[in-house]
């Protein structure tokens, strides 16, 4: 992957998270599991090694 595909991924998944601590805030269970689910198949469709793994660090209520 080169450089510009990581930090547009990087760019990607920044967003996202800021999009899941709103989510959070506003207290929408089913918006944060959509985000959790967009995230958890960005990084399984990486070469990366897995960097966040949301099952061990789910969302707790």
């Amino acid at each position: 992957m080169n450089t510009v595909s990581v930090q547009h991924l990087s760019l990607q998944i920044d967003d996202y998270l800021d999009l899941l601590n709103l989510a959070k805030r506003v207290e929408d269970l089913k918006w944060q599991k959509e985000i959790i689910r967009k995230l958890e198949r960005m990084n399984n469709s990486t070469s990366f090694p897995e960097v966040y793994h949301f099952e061990r660090n789910h969302i707790n209520h």
